[in-house]
């Protein structure tokens, strides 16, 4: 090249600016791909958060309903009432596979006495589904007794005098949209309780769960 030439055309380089939007564009595209990723994973988080905890109130609000009796006499409840339950929370988890990717656990919260001057309570019967069996029941099992009640630190659910308290707790393993290292987590527990409305009967069958011919207990 003729240096004559050489500092005319340095100077037409710097003073290009053709290019410059590309150049900056390159620069911040992969800033904002990943605040764009990482805002995703965490909406669908935090919707997959609050959807386990609605499911987890719900299914404690309809184990609290569930019976078959009289006004005057206690109601009964049986292993297909429960199953039924559980068929239930799969439905209402839709895609998110509840019982592919955790575990639901129902517990009969009950007084270890009436009238329950000790404020204590025991796990009459619990019931569980889903395949990921390493988990257990993170406040209590069936048959412990002398409990302050079922829940986290400040905020446990107790049971009624003459009466049963219906704890639920869904364990779930989030299943990140874009890859674990975007996930603020990879598993969940959300609980819900509910008071049961009417008289039930707790000594009636297995702890209270009467047995149906044809349909398996699920057992913890």
């Amino acid at each position: 090249m003729n240096r004559k030439l050489r500092p005319a055309l340095l100077r037409r380089l710097r003073a290009d600016r053709s290019g410059l939007a590309l150049i900056e564009f390159a620069f911040a595209a992969p800033v904002l791909l990943m605040l764009s990723l990482t805002g995703a994973e965490l909406t669908h988080y935090i919707t997959t958060k609050m959807r386990m905890s609605q499911l987890a109130l719900h299914l404690a609000d309809n184990a609290a309903r569930i019976g078959s009796g009289s006004q005057l006499s206690a109601k009964r409840i049986s292993e297909a009432d429960i199953n039924d339950l559980f068929i239930g929370a799969g439905l209402q988890s839709g895609e998110l596979d509840l019982y592919d990717n955790g575990r639901v656990i129902i517990s009969s919260l009950e007084p270890m006495a009436n009238p329950n001057t000790a404020g204590t309570y025991r796990i009459r019967w619990q019931r569980c589904r889903g395949v990921k069996t390493a988990h257990r029941s993170t406040f209590g099992r069936a048959g412990d007794t002398d409990l302050t009640g079922m829940g986290f630190a400040g905020r446990q659910a107790i049971a009624p005098e003459n009466g049963v308290t219906m704890f639920v707790e869904v364990y779930y393993e989030y299943q990140p949209l874009l890859g674990d290292h975007l996930a603020p987590s990879t598993a969940m527990i959300e609980i819900g309780s509910m008071m049961v409305r009417d008289r039930r009967d707790t000594v009636g069958g297995d702890n209270g769960v009467y047995p149906v011919a044809g349909v398996t207990p699920s057992g913890c």
